[in-house]
């Protein structure tokens, strides 16, 4: 059985000799860290969190039904090869041999329950749950109502072709350097994904080292809670790799009857339990096109189309030595679709797009997949990917794009440098130029004339730019022009009324402070007098400042990471309310609502440098910690590091870990 250390920070390492026993203990020790956590999980993929936590897990509950869940895991585990089957499975064992040993958790105690058995294709379906609206779905359903309301106006709001990130998507950083721009002379690799931040974390440390003769590897990472291996973020010894959203369209949603010869070929109902209320049935149909995941509403993606999630290329990412290695099982990836950098100790540096992404004909039918590009960088290039438009290659993946901000930056603090290390990579994560500043400001001629853009939590220029751009966006916001979406009774609003879940997606006012700089370079859309708004802003801002005193950034610019409690109008468990620096387009990017708060939601939820000569010469962080337990020293103990900007060491010596003893 599989042997388990910790270092400092409770970061599981472990070590078995086969790879079943491996995985057995990941399983084991993640429902033993995570035991919330993963029963929260697999209740939402299950569609069964009305059960648990009421009425206000309708929405998500009826969504995973309809939208088949569990049929497209359970499709996707039959489908896995005998070894990739055996590995998944023996994960759901050690789950299972934990919840057997009565773990539980301060949530599952207030709620008077306990965590429940797995079935062996679980880790799938919350993969697939995570995911579902990691992409295009919820800004489809923006674009269709913005579309109704505004017409072909629309398109300033919606940025479809318009080199601008959705609001709310989820995007990241991911860049690599050949070793001959770097001071051990092998590649580095640094990154940070981007997602709602959440307590506990979607990503956690970990180490697996299998010490079979015939199947050893070592590989540290960071895995989602709940799925085996390690998937996106990786350093194997001698090869690394890293991902960013590759922000492809591999989701169409259809409204009901624009396909006339869109079959129903499966129709059934299924009942949700809801505790303390009736429960609730409801119709779960399939159609030759996709899943009807609302009433008049059909969802198609690649994962559910093809019965595939990737899981085949997870055992063969822990058993990768080289760039090639890592790139062949990223042949096996399905969704979401990834940029991929990936290094390794021979110099190599390999940039490619990995997932199915589908192609169309002119009816919008999809007629196979596409060839994702790929390219190497010699020792002395580069690689930056920030979600952002990769030139002509691009317009094959998706519509919309990040702005050029992030990787612009990262581009300008890494040009022409060398004997890099991983103090600069960790600067480059650090840094809070908001390259958006000049766009904006141009409204308002010198009064900020003395701001360097620098969104630093200290700094009270940074907090009074922030005021203005809110107070800006609300004036915007409280235009005429955008009643409808104010408005629940209007006329154009009724077909609008999705789930509660798509609400941050349709919210116009997060819609239109992600938008500015767009609404600025259109000069006065939908005939809106931005510059009178502007400086009736700064009027506004100004008056409050010489009434209260200036405001640093950091005031009201603090990280607040959500706990599924919170969700459900529970009380959630405490942090600490630290001032973060950067914002939504620094490389630093800490998100927030610009218009209705200054709350940092999203953010980095794992950072890294992987150093190809030195694994230990790297580091890594997450936003709160290793354990799920609010009591547990190791909850949030990497929180002042992660708001610093910092690392944690990584350890790889077993002399230098501490052995749990007993613990097989």
């Amino acid at each position: 059985m599989a042997r388990l250390y910790r270092d400092a920070y409770g970061v599981p390492h472990l070590r078995a000799t086969s790879l079943a026993d491996l995985a057995y203990g990941q399983g084991r020790v993640v429902a033993t860290d995570r035991t919330w956590q993963l029963e929260y999980l697999r209740r939402r993929a299950s569609g069964t969190t009305a059960e648990l936590l009421g009425a206000s897990g309708l929405g998500w509950d009826r969504f995973a039904r309809r939208t088949c869940v569990v049929e497209t895991a359970q499709r996707a585990f039959d489908g896995l090869s005998q070894e990739a089957q055996g590995f998944v499975a023996a994960y759901v064992d050690g789950v299972n041999a934990a919840v057997a040993d009565g773990v539980t958790a301060a949530e599952l105690r207030e709620l008077g329950a306990s965590a429940q058995r797995w079935q062996p294709w679980m880790p799938l379906a919350v993969f697939q749950a995570l995911h579902l609206t990691f992409a295009g779905l919820g800004s489809a359903l923006w674009s269709r109502w913005a579309r109704d309301v505004l017409g072909d106006d629309a398109a300033l709001l919606t940025h479809e072709g318009a080199d601008r990130e959705e609001p709310l998507t989820s995007g990241s950083n991911a860049w690599g350097v050949g070793g001959g721009r770097t001071a051990s002379g092998r590649p580095l690799i640094g990154g940070d994904p981007h997602r709602v931040i959440e307590q506990p974390g979607v990503y956690l440390q970990i180490r697996l080292a299998c010490e079979d003769p015939d199947d050893s590897f070592d590989v540290l990472g960071f895995t989602f809670a709940g799925v085996p291996g390690v998937q996106h973020f990786a350093h194997a010894g001698d090869v690394a790799w890293a991902i960013t959203n590759g922000m492809a369209d591999y989701q169409d949603v259809h409204r009901d009857g624009e396909h006339p010869a869109d079959e129903v070929i499966e129709r059934r109902r299924e009942t949700i339990a809801v505790r303390d209320a009736d429960d609730v049935t409801i119709e779960v149909v399939r159609t030759s096109r996709g899943v009807v995941f609302e009433p008049g509403w059909t969802l198609q993606d690649a994962p559910t189309q093809m019965g595939d999630l990737g899981f085949e290329a997870l055992v063969p990412l822990l058993r990768a030595r080289t760039v090639d290695d890592v790139d062949r099982a990223l042949d096996h990836w399905v969704a979401p679709v990834n940029n991929a950098v990936i290094a390794d100790v021979g110099g190599a540096l390999r940039y490619r797009l990995a997932g199915r992404v589908p192609m169309r004909d002119a009816g919008g039918e999809w007629t196979g997949w596409l060839q994702c590009p790929r390219h190497d960088e010699p020792p002395s290039g580069q690689v930056v990917t920030a979600n952002d438009r990769r030139g002509p290659e691009s317009d094959a993946v998706g519509r919309v794009f990040a702005p050029p901000y992030r990787a612009d930056r990262i581009s300008a603090l890494l040009r022409d440098r060398e004997e890099l290390t991983t103090a600069d990579f960790v600067a480059v994560h650090d840094d809070a130029f908001l390259g958006s500043v000049a766009e904006l400001v141009a409204l308002v001629p010198g009064a900020f004339d003395t701001f360097d853009a620098q969104m630093v939590a200290g700094s009270t220029e940074a907090g009074r730019f922030a005021a203005w751009r809110s107070a800006f966006v609300r004036r915007i916001a409280e235009q005429p022009v955008f009643a409808p979406f104010r408005d629940p009774e209007h006329e154009l609003n009724g077909p609008h009324r999705h789930e509660l879940l798509f609400a941050p997606w349709l919210d116009v006012v997060s819609r239109i402070a992600h938008a500015l700089p767009s609404l600025v370079a259109a000069g006065t859309p939908f005939g809106i007098d931005l510059v009178s708004l502007a400086r009736d802003a700064l009027v506004e801002i100004d008056a409050d400042i010489a009434a209260t005193g200036p405001r640093t950034w950091g005031e009201s610019h603090v990280v607040t990471p959500v706990h599924a409690f919170e969700v459900h109008g529970r009380t959630p468990p405490e942090l600490p309310r630290l001032p973060v620096d950067g914002d939504s387009d620094c490389v630093r990017c800490t998100a927030s609502y610009p218009g209705q708060t200054d709350e940092c939601y999203r953010g980095s939820v794992a950072r890294y440098v992987w150093d190809l000569a030195d694994r230990t010469a790297g580091g890594w962080v997450v936003p709160t910690g290793s354990a799920g337990d609010p009591a547990a020293a190791h909850h949030h103990d990497q929180l002042g590091a992660w708001v610093a900007g910092e690392l944690v060491p990584i350890v790889t010596d077993w002399n230098a870990l501490q052995e749990v003893p007993g613990w097989r």
